[in-house]
């Protein structure tokens, strides 16, 4: 989801990309090169003229239940990745001098109204522990003296994947409903926004350090939920879908749709970064345009 749009982007800027893959690419303007992450196995030729890295891979969060072997594949294709990357840069010459690498605003999981900043302590359940082994494996970086940079990414709005088609879903065929008591905070933020603050990441040789990728002003369940019934000319009728309901039918998973998570991204704004999309309406109103 993200990996193309970056790459459209990259490459509109005349900057050269090459992508790490488990498959042969298609984009003739991309070279593809082979890895195997749960095999060790990696082309060593990728690293050639490669100035700045991206890590995006990563299993999707909540793609299957988590099982405990569920669980060491979601950290274990995050941190063994990266870890396969640097293991090449100490075996090889090269001119790599940044990586920019995703992390979750789960690294802060369900803090109720507490707002989180980028020194915020990490919580202490499965989707902070996930994130923390996350950066830390990126961090091993800083041992290469490399540049480091790691966005805290928030829930990525676009109709072509992520979150919000799974909640527009229902909406859309008059079955939609508020999660929970509906007042868990959702730290959102638009896909051109990612890319942008992406952009602005490796560009930037003075980032380093960890920054929110969230938009400015967060916004609750329930009001996503009636943003989202009004883009689509909907209206939410049915009542809030019982938080025993969600979590006897998601188990742990649940967190993710019943925890709340408020992120500040004053950091982010700091540094420069003027956003494209303030508001969840701006923000829906646009995407639902291009859809």
């Amino acid at each position: 989801m993200l990996g193309k749009q970056l790459t459209a982007a990259l490459l509109k800027k005349g900057y050269s990309v090459s992508h790490l893959s488990r498959k042969t690419g298609t984009d003739p303007e991309v070279k593809t090169y082979l890895w195997d992450v749960d095999k060790g196995t990696i082309d060593a030729a990728c690293i050639r003229g490669v100035d700045t890295i991206v890590h995006l891979a990563g299993e999707g969060i909540a793609d299957e239940k988590w099982t405990d072997e569920r669980k060491k594949q979601l950290i274990r294709s995050r941190t063994k990745s990266i870890t396969l990357i640097y293991d090449l840069l100490k075996s090889k010459p090269h001119k790599v001098k940044s990586v920019v690498s995703a992390s979750g605003i789960g690294y802060y999981s369900d803090r109720g109204n507490e707002l989180m900043y980028e020194d915020s302590a990490p919580a202490e359940d499965f989707l902070a522990d996930c994130c923390v082994k996350w950066e830390h494996s990126v961090d091993a970086g800083l041992e290469l003296e490399l540049r480091v940079l790691k966005f805290r990414t928030g829930v990525v709005l676009t109709p072509h994947g992520g979150a919000l088609p799974k909640m527009a879903a229902p909406v859309k065929y008059g079955f939609g409903a508020v999660l929970g008591r509906g007042d868990q905070w959702i730290p959102w933020i638009h896909l051109q926004d990612v890319v942008d603050m992406y952009l602005m990441g490796i560009e930037n040789e003075n980032m380093s350090g960890v920054y929110n990728m969230v938009a400015p002003y967060p916004v609750t369940n329930e009001h996503l939920t009636h943003s989202i019934a009004k883009q689509l000319n909907k209206s939410i009728w049915l009542p809030h879908a019982p938080e025993l309901v969600l979590k006897l039918f998601l188990g742990e998973m649940a967190t993710l749709v019943l925890g709340s998570t408020k992120v500040a991204a004053t950091k982010i704004e700091r540094a420069g970064y003027h956003f494209k999309f303030l508001t969840v309406e701006d923000a829906l109103k646009d995407l639902y345009k291009k859809k």
